[in-house]
């Protein structure tokens, strides 16, 4: 099965490094014209100059701070003013680790305008012209902990448990418009992000980070963990035309780590 995403764009967050680099990747080399969306404007157009260009595209990227929520909306309308999207892939940099009794009603406040505002506010521009078309791909980047939380990540459990389940309420109200949206739970993948959480883990436990991340490893049954370019490859199917049937689902994609179905 080939995939061709020639003619369309894309909006990808978190692009600059880690899944949401090989998200925006994969959908390039699809022939999709991508816009990356992070906060390093100067590593932003260097990587936005990298990505692959078979059909000619014109790659480009916009500056946001998914931190800064009110900075984010004055970077973001202006851009849906100029701009059609046609694949918009929610992602943002995680919250900080912790456990529920040690997290602060203001962290989970952040984390929900990280993990939640951010993503409904982005989407809300993408419907208009994604409704007009009667096309578009919403996917958004969440977790298999909203299925099986992990004690420590009391702030990503909740806050992409509502970004799911929202974006199930929002297929229902789209698919008569051509629009699909889908979560991708994401498993262990060898990111800069898991390497954080492995290296705080073993502060917490005093241990090294060799053994977590054995551990890890050793937690799912394909005893390795998942290849960024793997994560792309399926984000770039539900961005395609032959998963155009399918919508207000969540895929996991973790080596079979997840016990529940």
């Amino acid at each position: 099965m080939q995939i061709v995403l020639e003619g369309k764009n894309a909006l990808v967050g978190g692009s600059s490094k880690g899944l949401g680099w090989a998200i925006a990747t994969s959908l390039a080399a699809a022939g999709a014209q991508v816009t990356l969306m992070a906060r390093d404007s100067k590593s932003l157009a260097a990587l936005a100059a990298q990505l692959p260009t078979p059909t000619g595209q014109k790659h480009t990227f916009l500056t946001v701070d998914f931190s800064d929520f009110e900075g984010l909306k004055k970077q973001v309308s202006p851009y849906f003013s100029n701009h059609q999207v046609d694949i918009l892939i929610n992602n943002t940099q995680g919250p900080k680790a912790g456990h529920a009794q040690t997290l602060k009603i203001s962290d989970y406040q952040e984390a929900f305008d990280l993990l939640f505002k951010c993503a409904v506010y982005i989407t809300d521009k993408a419907l208009i012209g994604m409704q007009q078309r009667r096309w578009g791909r919403i996917i958004n980047v969440a977790s298999i902990t909203v299925k099986e939380p992990l004690p420590h990540l009391a702030l990503s459990n909740s806050m992409r448990a509502a970004l799911v389940t929202w974006a199930k309420s929002l297929a229902v109200d789209v698919a008569a418009h051509g629009i699909t949206v889908n979560n991708i739970l994401t498993g262990y993948f060898d990111t800069d992000r898991l390497t954080a959480l492995i290296e705080e883990q073993a502060r917490q436990r005093q241990s090294s980070a060799a053994n977590i991340r054995e551990q890890l490893q050793n937690q799912v049954p394909m005893r390795r963990l998942g290849n960024p370019e793997e994560y792309g490859a399926l984000a770039t199917f539900l961005a395609s035309n032959q998963a155009g049937y399918i919508t207000g689902t969540s895929i996991p994609i973790d080596g079979g780590l997840l016990r529940s179905f």
